[in-house]
């Protein structure tokens, strides 16, 4: 086992740990660490710790001290210059005509380098505007090139559901999400509707998906035969998965009805694949073909481009 504490440079960003000394050091609090791009400014998120030595990256690096008056002043000062260096950056693209979208600035704590992220369509030559960067700002320049949901990250928003997105608010790692996942939670296969700001499948597909396939592995398909515990026989019309209810075609005295029942109330064993694909139309096939496009493309953006730092 091994102490360390997490420590966080962007909002909702990727927690590296670090080795905190004999430093008395409580979570909120902020400390200055040396990273692979220099002495960076942090934020603890939470208290000290022991964790097994296989999860930390060797060496670990210590911090250098906890963030004084001075530093905070400092990194506020940073901020302010990222505001300026982003305006210049936005003249220097437009004086180059380059076909690039800034989307923020961003300066290391001991102002070692000022990096840029931007997307674009495909690969940008831009080193001549590298250069003319370096000689207003003086310092090492990095041009990044990130994904749609990077770009998310940085900028936020709010979400269909009215809350704030969840990769600027808590999600630190992009997760994997699949169509699978929709389809598992009973959700329209519409594109508009299960993609997020970023145009990508909603990470948040991901949140319920485990209560989804337990509540699922309880209930029959639709079409499974069923056999009630009033005596009752019939065909799965249809599910209600987070109540557990289930409708059922019956017959009752030569007339078919549907009674909804409680899973528990039922008998049945599964002889139809759930398959959201059966019975589609040519819309809905069209529709499901986005979707596995932007699966494709979902599966490329899982690795942010913004995690580097230790």
């Amino acid at each position: 086992m091994i102490k360390v504490i997490g420590v966080r440079f962007r909002t909702a960003g990727k927690i590296y740990f670090f080795d905190p000394l004999d430093f008395d050091i409580k979570r909120g609090e902020h400390v200055i660490v040396e990273t692979a791009r220099g002495i960076e400014y942090g934020t603890v998120v939470g208290d000290p710790k022991e964790i097994d030595e296989e999860r930390v990256v060797s060496p670990l690096k210590p911090v250098l001290r906890v963030a004084t008056k001075r530093d905070l002043e400092q990194e506020e000062t940073n901020k302010q210059k990222e505001k300026e260096a982003y305006k210049i950056c936005l003249e220097k693209i437009k004086k180059h005509n380059l076909e690039m979208k800034l989307i923020d600035a961003e300066y290391t704590f001991d102002n070692n380098k000022v990096l840029f992220y931007f997307t674009a369509d495909g690969r940008i030559d831009f080193r001549e505007l590298v250069k003319d960067l370096a000689s207003v700002f003086k310092t090492r320049i990095e041009l990044r090139q990130i994904g749609v949901r990077d770009e998310t990250k940085i900028l936020g928003g709010i979400g269909i559901c009215g809350r704030t997105l969840c990769c600027h608010s808590h999600l630190s790692e992009f997760v994997p999400v699949s169509i699978k996942m929709a389809k598992e939670q009973n959700l329209s296969l519409n594109p508009t509707k299960i993609s997020g700001v970023c145009g990508r499948l909603m990470c948040c597909l991901k949140h319920e998906e485990e209560t989804y396939e337990y509540l699922n592995r309880k209930l029959p398909n639709v079409g499974d035969f069923v056999t009630a515990d009033d005596g009752l026989k019939g065909v799965v019309h249809s599910v209600n998965v987070l109540r557990q209810l289930v409708k059922v075609i019956v017959e009752v005295e030569d007339e078919k009805e549907i009674h909804e029942y409680k899973v528990e109330q039922l008998r049945f064993k599964r002889r139809h694949k759930k398959d959201k694909n059966d019975n589609m139309s040519d819309e809905e096939r069209r529709e499901l073909k986005e979707l596995e496009k932007l699966e494709k493309q979902e599966k490329q953006d899982t690795k942010s481009k913004l995690d580097d730092t230790v």
